[in-house]
């Protein structure tokens, strides 16, 4: 469990680049559990990489990582990394070839058509690969991102009461940078698609708490973060 770590850290240091490592070291300590492999013969996508700080974690397990994003903004000390710009929503996924393994964090919610990305992912995925999915719930208590917990009230009406209470600048506005997004509508989308098959699903910050992602409705406000395990069939 990481969740009470991360709040600590967030309180005396924001979201700087620790913050972002502490949330990728207990991903691939998780992902190693469930029996993924990491060694110098896996080629992995970090998708929607930002900074390429989860890349660069799996990196140090001796991964072979290329990154994407819609614009490049790795750190220096990777402006030499394999990258490609692409966007999920508009653009072909062809260029980004196919990977025994695939990590897409906090990327999902900020897509205008997740299920379109779901329905693309055998093509992203080597037969057997995996992909870790991992974002933040629309009905989570951070569904809203900046705008929390305002978003209780609506994807409309949440951030209107919150500007008007709280007038703080934000970056996230619904239906432009932030969809709503639901797990059990998730794991329907993966089901339809019959080349993908889901290895787990858990709270990403409390994955001890599996059982919470199996209680339909509940599962939406009880899951700070989601994560999944998705394989493609071999």
């Amino acid at each position: 469990m990481i969740i009470h770590r991360l709040i600590a850290h967030h309180l005396k240091n924001g979201d700087d680049t620790r913050f972002y490592e502490m949330q990728a070291q207990d991903a691939i300590q998780w992902m190693k559990s469930r029996g993924v492999k990491m060694n110098t013969d896996i080629r992995v996508l970090d998708l929607g990489c930002g900074h390429g700080v989860f890349g660069g974690e799996l990196e140090k397990s001796g991964c072979q990582v290329d990154y994407a994003d819609i614009e490049c903004s790795l750190i220096p000390e990777r402006a030499n990394a394999p990258f490609t710009a692409i966007n999920l929503d508009l653009d072909d996924y062809d260029t980004l070839g196919q990977h025994e393994l695939i990590v897409c964090s906090n990327v999902f919610e900020h897509l205008a058509n997740p299920r379109n990305f779901v329905k693309k992912l055998p093509a992203l995925l080597q037969p057997g690969g995996c992909l870790y999915l991992s974002w933040t719930n629309w009905l989570s208590p951070w569904g809203g991102h900046d705008f929390s917990p305002f978003h209780y009230l609506g994807p409309c009406l949440g951030p209107k009461v919150f500007d008007q209470i709280v007038g703080k600048p934000r970056i996230h506005y619904p239906f432009k940078t932030l969809y709503p997004t639901y797990i059990g509508k998730t794991l329907e989308w993966i089901r339809e698609t019959s080349q993908l098959g889901v290895e787990a699903c858990v709270p990403r910050y409390y994955n001890e708490l599996s059982f919470l992602t199996k209680i339909p409705v509940f599962r939406e406000f009880w899951t700070w973060n989601t994560a999944m395990l998705i394989r493609r069939n071999p």
